[in-house]
């Protein structure tokens, strides 16, 4: 068994769908393939959430109608003029439906709310691809993943019940060669709905991968495997053809997009290989995530985590140390589920950067409340590299734009003005 998951950049085109084909009908033996939503489905959808969770019903039924387009439209290339997919309108229909909802929409909804909507993208690309790849002559099984992830009710991240996923998954792939499922969704078993966190797709290939004892897992992408640094933001980005687990978690967690942080676990477990390959040339190598390597990495790796929101925290009143509330205070970002990218501490100042995020307001005005002056700044990037040298601090880390720096033997990291 091998597992392969598709990125919705591989597969925002009918050239993408046709390109996946052929990649997918070369494998011999069982594939369970994993694709994320098409193109910027997601992004799309969100604007219909918000719409929604703002009660605007007109704008909701506009933006999603942009979204039903675009796979009309894709449909039309792949299947011809006038085809139409039952599966595909039940998906759409039930959309509509929830937009006709006349329960009451709350704030704190909007978790359940977000699963509902945005994991619709994962069932519509995948529906469309198998449909295709049947008309195509290559058979294969659609598989829902709600009825075979199961997690929790923790909404946008849900924690993944591993033993029954694990039976759910072996009962369904019986009997078949190829297998198509959605990632970054699962359901509570009871039909609910959830979602495993943005990005959840690398996840999601990865437990599938662990729960089927695969061989190996292929993430195809639309670079030609891993990179020491963002190629669209450093010119001079190189190819890194072998990496350890460890170094994939490190480079992870800091922000690197080359896998979800927590795919790693899975597939250490395991011993299981992950290849990162590139979409347009399926010849080509990639890179590969293994325990072992026979080189270690000696070139800067350099990490660029964008849309940041710097905020420097301090007591209003300096009869006391925010030592004695540091605690409160992390309490309080954990109560609006936002999560410290990079912390800074003196004896009354706390810097702490975060993801632009739609409760940082309200974030901001309960500190306030309890007692904190709060200043943020807007439009600031947190850049990681690991493996500096003077050349590289020289280059990246000096200047009026710098605000804050972190430093070890290996790794820098610093929050400076965004860069466009």
């Amino acid at each position: 068994m091998k597992v392969y998951k598709f990125g919705g950049a591989s597969v925002k085109t009918a050239d993408g769908v046709r390109n996946l084909q052929l990649i997918v009908e070369d494998c011999i033996g069982p594939i369970f393939v994993i694709i994320s939503a098409m193109g910027k489905t997601t992004n799309a959808l969100e604007v219909v959430l918000e719409n929604f969770m703002e009660r605007r019903g007109v704008e909701a039924r506009e933006a999603l109608l942009i979204v039903e387009k675009f796979h009309r439209d894709l449909i039309a290339e792949l299947f011809g003029e006038d085809v139409k997919i039952d599966s595909i309108e039940s998906v759409f229909n039930s959309l509509y439906d929830i937009l006709s909802t006349k329960e009451t929409i709350k704030d704190m909804d909007y978790d359940m709310w977000y699963d509902k909507i945005i994991s619709c993208g994962e069932l519509l690309s995948t529906l469309i691809i198998s449909e295709y790849l049947n008309s195509r002559g290559v058979s294969n099984r659609w598989i829902d993943v709600r009825e075979c992830l199961i997690t929790d009710l923790k909404h946008r991240d849900a924690n993944v019940d591993m033993e029954l996923s694990e039976v759910k998954f072996k009962n369904g792939v019986k009997g078949a060669n190829i297998s198509i499922s959605q990632g970054f969704i699962g359901s509570d078993g009871n039909g609910t709905v959830t979602t495993l966190g943005r990005e959840g797709s690398d996840y999601s290939a990865a437990l599938v991968a662990n729960f089927l004892d695969a061989e190996s897992i292929s993430i195809w992408k639309d670079v030609e495997g891993v990179l020491n640094a963002d190629p669209r933001v450093f010119s001079d980005a190189v190819h890194i053809p072998e990496l350890t687990y460890l170094d994939a978690i490190e480079l992870a967690y800091s922000g690197a997009q080359i896998i979800h942080p927590k795919s790693i676990k899975p597939l250490q477990n395991k011993n299981i290989p992950l290849y990162v390959r590139p979409f347009a040339d399926k010849a080509k190598a990639g890179s590969v995530i293994k325990d072992r390597i026979k080189d270690k990495i000696v070139i800067p790796i350099l990490i660029i985590k964008q849309n940041q929101i710097l905020l420097s925290i301090r007591p209003q009143d300096f009869s006391f140390v925010l030592e004695d509330r540091l605690c409160d205070v992390l309490n309080m970002f954990a109560e609006y589920g936002i999560k410290p990218n990079l912390i800074q501490s003196s004896a009354v100042n706390l810097s702490v950067a975060v993801d632009m995020s739609r409760l940082l307001e309200r974030l901001i005005s309960k500190l306030q409340l309890e007692g904190f002056r709060v200043v943020h700044n807007e439009d600031m990037e947190l850049l990681t590299i690991r493996g500096y040298d003077k050349a590289v601090l020289d280059k990246y880390c000096m200047g009026e734009d710098v605000y804050l720096t972190q430093k070890t033997r290996r790794i820098i990291r610093v929050i400076r003005k965004a860069i466009h």
